[in-house]
This record gives structure tokens, C-alpha cells and sequence, in this order.
């Protein structure tokens, strides 16, 4: 059943069955307490004596105050003889009442046994106040009584007064026996009632927020390693489905966040040493320079150029790990533009060759396609993934005899681009990685080769996000072939 159904049925269970038992109860009680205080007190019970205590109270203790007022009347030095008064206290029974006697402004006689001196010096004053046999003033403060008073003239001429003290602190009536009740019905009524649709609504949903709760509590102890497995129709199970699939998403989430922060970590230490290297070799021949060291023309020729070309190295580096922060998040700026593949390559071909002849690396440059194909493409962030192809090559060549080609064909819908080292080459089983950010074939710190580990990376975003396609292919000892694809721009008819 579903939760909202439940629900409904709960409300309105609550909502009648607790007025009907109460007003059973109500009825019942005040049957039973009436005719009980009738009993106790002799008090005739109606609805409005009922719900006025004051006036249970003061008629409940008449019959002593009639009975004490005629006393006064023949015989008021009665009132002095501790005997008679403590036989006119026994008399009140169970009331919640006891009698004060005061003489001249002084407690005379005590029927509560306990201390009233705070009540006695709250009582009225002689001739200040006169009861009637069913009335009395009440004194609040911190005595809450209710006092009838009877004033009377001794025979020795001092002035006295009877006090019957009724105690609303320890009234412990029916009428409050009867407000109890009716208190005590209402809450084992709803308790009840409560309990039956808690039990109900609890046992179809018990078990699916049990699972949560466990579930929720490993989660908080980044434990994601369970499965909910909620078949049901209700709400709750339809919870637990969304709940796991939010599980699934933090532990991709937490499994991601481990591998990027170890990678940064790599990265970090990568960029640390790698810069370190050129840092140190321009200071070196800074230092050689300022100490005279570089004293002919030639030296000073070749001291100046091997600090280019390591600011150089540092430049690349940095300009490696600017990149990489805007591949990280999505923000690489493309620009894309219609492209002659023939006129690019033979452009880029040229650039490259320059500089690798430079470095006595021997270059090759064979282009086999169309002249007149075209592609879609960032010529900048193209000639990126050449130089970064390329100098992952001239990176790892471990010839003497060094070499690199360049190799542009046709593949039907695409242009194939080949580029292949006569280097050291990747065993095959990291072939699959070499293209995985701050990945290195090489893992030793003490490497001379240096580099971040992102540039392959860097390649593989560039080419996926021009549509196309990159892989390795690599034979130990004798060297590697980068390929990748994109697709040639055809004109598409249009039909009129």
C-alpha cells in the first residue's frame, strides 16, 4: 500500500476514533466522581458544583462549622480545652481540612501538626472577617488555603478566633481526581490509538528505512561498497532506488576525487623536479658566466644558447600545466576553421624538420592524400598535438642514429596521421595507459628525460574533441607509431 494511502486512513483515524472514546470516557468519569464526592463529603453533585472547587470545598466542611459556631454561641471557653478541639479536628475525617485556634494575636492550637507560620500570619484579623457555614476567604501567596472563621470573646476577656483550613496545596479531590482521569483517558486514548497506526503504518515501512538507516550510516564512514536491492511500489522503496544511485554516483565521485588527488600529487612532484633540472643548469652557466668561465666568443655563444633552450624546456612546462588546468575544466579555447590538410602539414612539416635537424634528429615527411581534402579544425591546438607527439619522442630516442617521421594518408571518411620515433619503445602492456594523465613509461625520479606526465593526455582531449580517434602501436627496443584520425568536411547538397 502506498505511504500516501496509509496516511490518509491514519488521519482520519486519529481525527474521529479519539473524540468518540473521550466523549464515552467523559461521560463515564464524571458519573462516577460525582456520586464519589457525594459519598466522601456529602456534597449534593451537580454539572456546576462540579466544576467550581472553592464551593465543594467550603460545603464539605459546613456541618463542623455549624456544630463549632454553636459551641461559640453557650460555651466559647470550649474552644480552649485542647481536647474538645482535638476531637472536633478527628472529626473532619479525610477532608483536607484542620483547625487554628488564636488568642490574643497568638497560635494557640495546631491541627495540622506542621508549621503555619506563614499561614497564621496571613489569616484575617478579629471581627476582620466573618464566615458563612458554606463560605470563606481564600489566601494565595505561597499558603494557596481556603479559611473559614469563627471570632469569639473568652471569659477572661481576651479575644479569640477558630479557623478551619482547608488546603488547596494538598486537595487531592475528585474533582481533580476527575480532571486526572479525564487527562490520563485522553493520553492512553491517543497513546493507543497512536500505537495501533504506528504498528500498522511501521511494519510497510520498517523494513526499507532500516536499510536506509545502515546504508546512511556507511555512507557516513565512506563506506560504498552495498547495495540496496527495494523491489517494492511504495514510496519508500522507490527512496531506496534513488538513495543507491546516489551511492553509486558518490563512489564514483570518491573514487575519481582519490585517483585526482594522487595525480595532482604526482603532477606537483613531476613539475618540481622537472623544473628543477633546467633551473639548476641555468644557474650553472649563469654562474660560469659571471665567474669568467665562458672567455671565447664560442663558450659564451653556447653558454647563452643552452640557457635558451632550458628556459625554453621551463616554458614548455608551465605552458603544459596551464593547459592541463583548462582541460580540467572544460575551458579550452577552440577555435575551429576549415583547413587544407596538404597546406597545414607541409607547413607544420617545415616547422617541425627545422627544429629537428637542429637537434640532429633525421625527419621524414610523406603525405599521401588529396591535395584538395579538407577537415574541420584548430590549427593551433593541431600543431599542439604534433609537438607534443613529437617531443614524447625526441624525449625518449636512445639511438645514435635518431629519427622521426611524419606520415599524412587517406582512411575512406578520414585523414590517418602517423607519427613514428626509432626510440626506446612501450611495452605492450602499458600501451593502453600511455595516454592516461601524469602517466610515464619511465618512473624513475632520477630520469633525465623529465616532463609532467600530461602531455599524451593533453593530445587525447584535443583529438576527442575534434571528433577523432588516437592509439599507439610500439615494439620494444626498436621504437613507436602515434596514430590519429579526423574526419574529412565534405560538402553536404543541398536538394532544392
Amino acid at each position: 500500500m502506498k505511504l500516501k494511502t496509509r496516511l490518509i486512513i491514519a488521519f482520519f483515524v486519529i481525527l474521529f476514533v479519539p473524540f468518540l472514546m473521550f466523549g464515552i470516557a467523559f461521560f463515564g468519569f464524571s458519573k462516577y466522581q460525582m456520586q464519589a464526592i457525594e459519598q466522601s463529603y456529602g456534597v449534593p453533585m451537580s454539572w456546576d458544583t462540579l466544576s467550581d472547587t472553592m464551593q465543594v470545598i467550603g460545603k464539605s466542611t459546613e456541618k463542623v462549622f455549624k456544630e463549632l459556631k454553636s459551641q461559640a454561641e453557650k460555651d466559647p471557653d470550649r474552644f480552649l480545652d485542647e481536647a474538645y478541639l482535638e476531637k472536633m479536628n478527628l472529626e473532619m475525617g479525610e477532608l483536607p481540612a484542620y483547625l487554628l485556634v488564636r488568642k490574643d494575636n497568638e497560635l494557640y492550637y495546631n491541627g495540622s501538626g506542621e508549621n503555619v507560620s506563614k499561614l497564621f500570619s496571613e489569616l484575617p484579623a478579629f471581627r476582620e472577617f466573618s464566615s458563612s457555614s458554606d463560605g470563606g476567604s481564600y489566601i494565595g501567596k505561597d499558603v494557596k488555603a481556603f479559611v473559614k472563621q469563627l471570632d469569639v470573646e473568652f471569659s477572661d476577656g481576651s479575644e479569640g478566633s477558630v479557623f478551619i483550613i482547608s488546603s488547596t496545596k494538598k486537595i487531592v479531590t475528585q474533582t481533580k481526581h476527575l480532571l486526572m482521569d479525564l487527562l490520563i483517558s485522553i493520553v492512553v486514548i491517543l497513546f493507543f490509538t497512536a500505537a495501533l497506526l504506528t504498528i500498522w503504518i511501521y511494519t510497510g515501512i520498517n523494513t526499507p528505512l532500516k536499510k536506509l538507516s545502515e546504508a546512511t550510516e556507511r555512507i557516513k564512514n565512506e563506506d560504498f561498497d552495498f547495495e540496496l536491492n527495494e523491489t517494492g511500489k511504495d514510496e519508500i522503496s522507490e527512496l531506496c532506488r534513488d538513495f543507491d544511485e546516489m551511492r553509486i554516483r558518490l563512489k564514483n565521485q570518491a573514487e575519481e576525487k582519490e585517483a585526482f588527488d594522487r595525480q595532482s600529487k604526482e603532477l606537483i612532484s613531476n613539475i618540481s623536479h622537472d623544473l628543477k633540472t633546467p633551473i639548476t643548469a641555468v644557474k650553472g652557466y649563469v654562474e660560469g658566466i659571471m665567474d669568467g668561465v665562458a672567455d671565447t666568443p664560442e663558450k659564451m655563444d653556447r653558454y647563452i644558447r643552452t640557457i635558451y633552450v632550458k628556459a625554453n624546456d621551463m616554458d614548455r612546462l608551465i605552458n603544459e600545466l596551464t593547459f592541463y588546468s583548462k582541460i580540467d575544466t572544460n575551458r579550452i579555447p577552440y577555435h575551429f576553421n576549415q583547413l587544407n590538410v596538404t597546406e597545414y602539414f607541409d607547413d607544420c612539416a617545415d616547422d617541425v624538420g627545422l627544429d629537428l635537424r637542429e637537434r640532429q634528429i633525421a625527419f621524414t615527411y610523406i603525405n599521401t592524400i588529396d591535395p584538395e581534402t579538407m577537415i574541420i579544425a584548430d590549427a593551433e591546438q593541431l600543431t599542439r598535438v604534433i609537438n607534443n607527439i613529437i617531443g614524447n619522442s625526441v624525449k625518449y630516442m636512445d639511438k645514435p642514429k635518431k629519427k622521426v617521421e611524419l606520415r599524412v594518408k587517406d582512411a575512406g571518411d578520414f585523414i590517418q596521421v602517423e607519427i613514428e620515433d626509432n626510440g626506446k619503445g612501450i611495452p605492450t602492456r602499458e600501451l593502453v595507459s600511455v595516454f592516461d594523465r601524469f602517466y610515464r613509461t619511465d618512473t624513475s625520479r632520477n630520469s633525465a628525460q623529465g616532463g609532467s606526465g600530461i602531455g599524451l593526455s593533453i593530445v587525447k582531449k584535443i583529438i576527442e574533441d575534434h571528433g577523432g580517434r588516437i592509439w599507439a602501436n610500439s615494439k620494444l627496443g626498436e621504437g613507436t607509431t602515434m596514430s590519429f584520425v579526423i574526419r574529412k568536411y565534405q560538402e553536404v547538397p543541398v536538394n532544392e
